[in-house]
């Protein structure tokens, strides 16, 4: 008899199944995505105590500018060895 219920589609199969890496790259990666998400959570922070401020808007303004830039060149380094990180492990896969 036929299965008549849902069947995943192979995208979510595969999705499903895990990925092993060696305990090096997952700690690092899991160390690079952690200090990547404290950076993003302390720049929402940031953001949200500046727009709750009442002061001119163009201050305002150039506060969220000169954070946004901030935020990006604390984040870049990171972002650089995610990329190196992710380059190993498609070679070792």
């Amino acid at each position: 008899m036929a299965e008549n219920g849902p069947h995943p589609s192979p995208s979510f199969q595969q999705a499903a199944l895990p990925r092993i890496y060696s305990s090096d790259l997952q700690s690092l990666l899991q160390s690079l995505l952690g200090t990547l998400a404290d950076i993003d959570f302390e720049y929402e922070r940031e953001c949200d105590n500046i727009n709750c401020r009442t002061m001119d808007v163009n201050l305002k303004i150039r506060l969220l500018e000169k954070l946004k830039q901030h935020h990006r060149q604390r984040r870049e380094p990171y972002l650089q060895q995610l990329a190196i990180l992710q380059e190993r492990i498609r070679r070792v896969c």
